[in-house]
Order: structure tokens, then C-alpha cells, then sequence
């Protein structure tokens, strides 16, 4: 099961951060700090900065010198340098991953909350195995470069390194999850009816958690005043505090990550935005249990109302937006 601390890379950019922080605060600039310590490259503070590079306990420890680090300061950057280090150790966590998903599950690490919303798939976090083999296979043509890093792959082994990542969602101490689905994402284009049957299926056990909710946006729903989200994100809030939270737009072929506190803001209003508009959580799961019913040919009970099928769905109107 993955561990329930944050991984080395976010380790990594919180020391990163905090580094900064206390460099600037003893009013010296990177080359000054080159020069003082006489490291020969003066790229290797820059990375240790941006989370890019893995640290050495006694390089920050000379820098927490030179900075003037209180007690306190040095025992918690330390501790924060040597997990920043552990990645072989973190990753024997995964029983398989690969270089894609482990993007992910480095960022899902020591989350306490999770909120995502995908306007044409159902997120990783989410999806069977089925659905998942399908997603991966079906873009494989359109990555099969030379030098694409991912030629030759098994999609098997991907589709194994999603699924070990969903683990995170049944662990006692798992982040709260919010997602926002698409109708269009269960729709016919998603695959034949048995995939999608056994991805219905999957989010109505998913939605019964007590730490994951799920909303659905349904085709005819307008957000706001016809507001339309242009890309699938992600947003990350840490149990500790201090580190930042964090967005992911994902873009199909690449994915870009922010930690600015002004971008991140916009993408949370946004997702308020999807939530207003979107059946409630209750209605949600009485959807997908009708919805199930229907691809199997018979009427499933929903769980508010043992042994009878669901009250249909009333759409909820949505509210006023006002565009930032």
C-alpha cells in the first residue's frame, strides 16, 4: 500500500522553497552563496532550489550554516533532506509503477485532499482496469515515435501501475476525493457497453467511501452563464501545511504542474463553479446506479433506497457566474 507521507519530489520542492526563503532572508544572492561555500557550479544551488536535483544532507546543512538557521529550522530541513533523498525506498511502496504514473503518485503522496475534474475521461484514480486498457491503448498510435519514451511499453504494466495507485482511496488515512464527472465520459464513445457497465459499476462502490465524493455534470447542464472549462485539472492540498498546494492541468501529451497561489485560486473557484452546476452527491450516486441498471438490463436498487430503484433525477438549475 503507498505510504501515507509525501513523496521525495515533494520533499524535494518544499526544501527547495524553504532554502530559498532563508537565502533571501539573509539578504544574499546565488552567486554570493557560490562563492562563500566554493562549489565549482553554480547550477547546483539553482537546482537544489527548484526541487530538481537530489539533496545532500551535508550541502544543506552548510547552507543552513551560512544562513543562519535557528535549532528548530536545521532538525526540520534535515529531516525534510532525508526524505527528499529516499526515492528507492518510497517507490518499494508500489508493488508496479511506471515512469508515467509515477508522476502522479509522487504528487498524490501525503495529500489530504484531492479534487479533479476531467471533461472527457474518468479520472486515473477512478477507473477499472478495462477502462483504463482502453484509454492507454487507443492513444498508443498517436505516441509511437522513435523516441517516444514509451514505445515498447507493456500496457499491462501501465495499466497495473494506474490501478496501484488507486489504493490510495481505501487507506484509512486516504485523502478526501472530490470529482467532477462528465456525462460524455460514461457516454457511448467511451467504450463498448461491457467496459462501460464494469466503470458504473466501480463508482458506485466508489462513491459508498466516506472519504470520496462524486458529482456529475449531465450533458444538457449549462455551468453558469454557459461557462465551458477547457482542459482536465487537478487540484492537491498536502497534510503539512507548509506545503504548497499545488494544480495539475493535464493535457493528454503533456501535463503542466503550478504552485502559484494566484493560479491555483482561480482553478478552485472554478471547480465551485462545477460543483454548483453538477447533481449533488446524493443524486450522483442514484444516476449511477440507474444508469448501471440500464446498461444491464434490469433495475438497480439504489443504496438510499434498498430492494427499489432509484427517484429519478430533477437537473439542478444552475447559478450565477460571473467571469474573472
Amino acid at each position: 500500500m503507498p505510504p501515507a507521507v509525501p513523496s521525495p519530489i515533494l520533499r524535494r520542492r518544499r526544501l527547495g522553497t524553504d532554502l530559498r526563503r532563508l537565502r533571501e532572508a539573509a539578504g544574499l544572492t546565488g552567486d554570493q552563496v557560490i562563492e562563500r561555500i566554493g562549489w565549482a557550479s553554480a547550477s547546483k544551488l539553482s537546482r537544489l532550489e527548484n526541487g530538481r536535483s537530489r539533496p545532500d544532507p551535508d550541502d544543506v546543512a552548510v547552507l543552513l550554516e551560512l544562513y543562519g538557521a535557528d535549532a528548530a529550522q536545521r532538525a526540520d530541513l534535515l529531516a525534510i533532506a532525508r526524505e527528499a533523498g529516499d526515492v528507492r525506498g518510497w517507490r518499494k511502496s508500489y508493488p508496479v509503477m511506471t515512469q508515467q504514473q509515477l508522476g502522479w503518485a509522487e504528487i498524490e503522496a501525503g495529500c489530504a485532499e484531492i479534487r479533479e475534474y476531467n471533461p472527457v475521461l474518468v479520472p486515473g484514480l477512478l477507473q477499472t482496469a478495462g477502462y483504463a486498457r482502453l484509454r492507454i491503448v487507443s492513444a498508443d498510435r498517436a505516441t509511437e515515435t522513435d523516441s517516444d519514451p514509451r514505445a515498447g511499453e507493456d500496457p499491462e504494466t501501465e495499466v497495473r501501475a494506474r490501478l496501484a495507485r488507486q489504493s490510495l482511496l481505501d487507506r484509512a488515512d486516504g485523502p478526501r476525493y472530490t470529482a467532477v464527472l462528465e456525462e460524455a465520459a460514461l457516454g457511448e464513445r467511451a467504450g463498448p457497453v461491457e467496459v462501460r457497465r464494469e466503470q458504473l459499476g466501480k463508482l458506485c462502490e466508489l462513491a459508498m467511501l466516506p472519504n470520496v465524493t462524486l458529482r456529475l455534470l449531465q450533458r444538457t447542464t449549462v455551468i453558469g452563464q454557459f461557462y465551458l472549462p477547457p482542459t482536465a485539472f487537478s487540484l492537491y492540498r498536502f497534510a503539512d501545511p507548509q506545503d504548497p498546494e499545488t494544480l495539475a492541468i493535464e493535457g493528454g501529451f503533456i501535463d503542466v504542474m503550478s504552485h502559484d497561489a494566484n493560479t491555483v485560486n482561480r482553478y478552485k473557484v472554478v471547480f465551485e463553479w462545477l460543483c454548483s452546476a453538477a447533481l449533488t452527491a446524493t443524486d450522483t450516486v442514484s444516476w449511477l446506479f440507474e444508469e448501471t441498471g440500464r446498461l444491464t438490463g434490469t433495475a438497480t436498487p439504489s443504496p438510499a433506497a434498498p430492494g427499489a430503484a432509484a427517484a429519478p433525477i430533477q437537473r439542478r438549475p444552475s447559478g450565477r457566474l460571473t467571469e474573472r
